[in-house]
């Protein structure tokens, strides 16, 4: 019997070395890339189940893998996992043909959990604590919001800050910081 076979992009080296470990215990075959370019030369070169996309790998997205991923496998199931989570980036990675988001910090198993689960087939009753929503706290619709509006002006800090009528340094601050988890 064939394993299945994961692709890691992920950049934190030891990130990697510990999710690979944990993959390879779990019985799946894995092959890892630190980013974009390495990422591109294995999926040319290999047939794969999965994916598990790091967003950000060293100041770049990972976003533009999904295309090549698909067109290698298009039954392949790619999961984008992030320390920035936004709603704003997390519907531009589905619209690109990701099939889940999972911010970070996460281990094995829920990431395991997120790749494996089929969405298309989600049911409420079987996960008790997907109906369970709660309101986002005042710091957290703030930082979706800027995601928002970020996106929205491709990146540009200056006219971001001119539209949410902030100082672009006032910005830039509160990009840096981690975004509050609800």
């Amino acid at each position: 019997m064939n394993k299945e076979h994961i692709l890691l992009v992920e950049d934190d080296e030891v990130f990697s070395r510990v999710m690979t470990r944990a993959l390879l215990h779990r019985d799946y075959d894995v092959s890892h890339a630190a980013n974009e370019d390495e990422a591109l030369l294995v999926i040319k070169s290999t047939q794969f189940n999965y994916a598990i996309l790091d967003l950000n790998l060293g100041g770049r997205t990972s976003l533009g893998l999904i295309a090549p991923l698909k067109r290698s496998n298009p039954s392949s199931r790619i999961l984008i996992l992030t320390g920035y989570a936004s709603i704003t980036t997390a519907v531009e990675a589905i619209k690109l043909g990701a099939d889940n988001y999972l911010a970070k910090p996460a281990d094995a198993d829920e990431i395991l959990s997120a790749l494996l689960v089929d969405t298309n087939k989600f049911n409420a009753t079987a996960h008790p604590q997907a109906t369970r929503l709660e309101p986002m706290s005042v710091r957290r619709l703030e930082w979706e919001h800027i995601q928002k509006v970020l996106n929205e002006h491709n990146g540009n800090i200056s006219e971001t800050a001119r539209q949410l009528k902030m100082h672009r340094r006032t910005l830039q601050r509160k990009l840096q910081k981690r975004p509050v988890a609800k």
